[in-house]
Parts: structure tokens; C-alpha cells; sequence
């Protein structure tokens, strides 16, 4: 274990932990909501440092992120433990229990660095389960990852409050953000925590230069209405996130939501044409096998420039500027 920052000791001997809006108030050698911070001696610990349940080398468009490093690989890396407790969560069996539960093994920075170079890497990506949860290890594997030219990659809710990411944020180049629905009402009923920190997650790393992209996960009769839905693209134009790839994903039963049925794809497609119509410029379909909805196209001129099949990723040339009209593609392409 090691000693967690972002807590504050009480003369009763139990903690509050600062890293996330809960503000857990923890007894002895109990754990916070997210499983993986416990009170030892009147100390926050991590018990998920360096303690990692799965590793991969996926490909980028896995995350997904779509306008950053297109084709290259990063080594994806997770410990165990989450803030949320979303009742659709796909990796419930790693989130949703604590490091001490499963199998894992140690990973301390300097080895990531050297596991991700090994395989060829040009990134690690921080993913699976809720990397913020862990924000001491992310940060010193960051650290060193930015010290030999590899990029840093957040897969995460954003559910943390502004010290903690302030101080994360600086060795951050690309995120993508899970923003699960625009009604607090929904976000308290499926996932138990609420809407405005996301959002101000959002505005803190726009401010900070980071590349943003984001997930929208449309569940049937839980957050596909039309009304959030358009309220929320409305909010990110306004809020500078145009040219911020919007990824729309397929619900498929899950967790504890096996009763509701698959997103029916005329429901994803009407999503699509509504974010386009409020200003969203890139906007893609994921979880399906529909045709040319992964692929880029230039929004002046309507020609593709990066085709997708799956995993696979042809641009044919195309390194951020399109070679039919010269517009500028926001994104880093090479």
C-alpha cells in the first residue's frame, strides 16, 4: 500500500477523503465508495498503486479516440475499484470490487514505461476501470511516460474534484470523457453521483489543452431522451466542444440491465443527425456494424478522409489537413 494524498486526518481517527465530490468519511481499516482507499491508523492509503488487474497494447480507436495518433498502439493498463456504480458497467467484475478481491499483479512506473516501449507502444492509456480512483499512480507513471516522449491517455467519468485534477492535468495529452447523460436525475438513479462535476471536469480540461473526446452511451428508455440529448450537444457547442469528437455507443444488456433491449439503430442514427444539427462536427457511431459512421469526413467539404473498418484505419495521406479543400481537422494526426 501506499499513502494516498488528498485526504484529511479527523482527531477521531477517521479520514475524509478529498479526491472525489463523495468526500468519503472513513473508519478504520474501512475503504471509500470506490473500494481502493482505506484508513489505516488514521492515514488514506492506496490500495490500488501499482496494483494492476488487466494490461493490454490496444489499438487507439479501442479508448475510443478517433482524432489522436489514428492506427498507433498504447499500452492500456487498469487497476481494480470505481466511484461510480452504474447499473450498465461492462468491466462490473473489476470496477465494482477492490484491488485486495482479484488477481493483479505489480507494476511500478519505471516498468510501465519499459512494458510500453517493449511492445511498441506510442501511449499508455489509464482505462477499464476509473483511472481517477488511483490518480497518485496515474501521475507518476504519467510523469515518467512524459519524460521519454511517450503520450498519456485518460479513459475515464471525470467524476474528481478540481485540486486533484489540477494536479494531474499537466501530464495528460488526451482524454475521452464518458458523459453518461445531461439529467442529474439520471445520473444519480444509474450511476449514484452527479452531473455538475463531470461538467466541470470537461470545462477544466479544455481550459488545460488537453485533447477531449466523448463517449455517449444511448440506453433505451434510461437516457435516450430527445430533449436531454439535444440539451446536452446544445451545451458542448456553447462550451467550445465543437470540434470535439462525440462517439454515440450502442447499449447492449449488461450488469444489472439485462432486462432492457439493445439501442435500436434508428435510435443511434436520430441521435447523430441531432448532434450534427446543434453543431457538433464530428460525430460517430460505435458498438455497431453500420456503414461509414467510424469514418471522418471533412465538414466543409463532405469528403472522407479517414476510413474505418473495426480497428483498422486507412487515411491515405491525410495528416490533419484536408486534401480536397485545406481545411484544418482539429486533432493530432502524426
Amino acid at each position: 500500500m501506499k499513502e494516498a494524498a488528498y485526504y484529511i486526518s479527523n482527531p477521531d481517527g477517521t479520514v475524509v477523503c478529498v479526491l472525489c465530490p463523495h468526500r468519503c468519511k472513513i473508519d478504520e481499516a474501512k475503504c471509500g465508495r470506490c473500494r481502493s482507499r482505506m484508513n489505516r491508523g488514521g492515514h488514506l492509503y492506496s490500495l490500488a498503486y501499482a496494483r494492476i488487474c488487466a494490461m493490454h497494447a490496444d489499438p487507439m480507436e479501442k479508448k475510443p479516440l478517433f482524432h489522436f495518433l489514428p492506427g498507433a498502439t498504447c499500452f492500456s493498463i487498469a487497476s481494480a475499484g470505481c466511484n461510480l456504480s452504474c447499473l450498465n458497467c461492462q468491466n462490473w467484475s473489476v470496477s465494482q470490487v477492490s484491488p485486495m478481491e482479484i488477481p493483479s499483479q505489480t507494476l511500478l512506473p519505471e516498468d510501465c514505461v519499459r512494458l510500453a516501449k517493449k511492445y511498441g507502444c506510442r501511449a499508455v492509456a489509464y482505462t477499464y476501470t476509473e483511472p481517477l480512483t488511483y490518480l497518485e499512480y496515474v501521475r507518476d507513471c504519467a510523469s515518467a511516460c512524459q519524460e521519454v516522449g511517450l503520450k498519456n491517455v485518460l479513459v475515464t467519468a471525470g467524476y474528481v474534484n478540481e485540486a486533484p485534477l489540477r494536479d494531474l492535468l499537466p501530464f495528460i495529452d488526451a482524454v475521452n470523457i464518458d458523459l453518461k447523460s445531461f439529467s442529474d436525475e439520471v445520473y444519480r438513479k444509474v450511476s449514484r453521483v452527479r452531473l455538475q462535476p463531470i461538467l466541470d471536469t470537461l470545462l477544466a480540461m479544455r481550459d488545460a489543452g488537453v485533447w477531449i473526446e466523448i463517449t455517449h452511451l444511448l440506453i433505451p428508455t434510461v437516457n435516450d431522451n430527445e430533449q436531454d440529448f439535444r440539451a446536452m450537444c446544445c451545451w458542448l457547442v456553447t462550451n467550445g466542444f465543437a470540434d470535439s469528437p462525440l462517439h454515440i455507443s450502442r447499449f447492449f444488456p449488461r450488469y444489472r440491465l439485462q432486462q432492457l433491449e439493445p439501442t435500436p439503430l434508428e435510435t443511434l442514427l436520430a441521435a447523430k443527425q441531432i448532434a450534427e444539427e446543434e453543431g457538433l462536427r464530428f460525430v460517430y457511431i460505435g458498438n455497431t456494424s453500420l456503414p461509414d459512421v467510424g469514418n471522418t469526413y471533412c465538414p466543409r467539404c463532405g469528403k472522407r478522409l479517414v476510413r474505418r473498418e473495426g480497428y483498422c484505419v486507412s487515411q491515405a495521406g491525410f495528416v490533419g489537413v484536408c486534401l480536397f479543400c485545406g481545411t484544418s481537422i482539429p486533432g493530432q494526426w502524426t
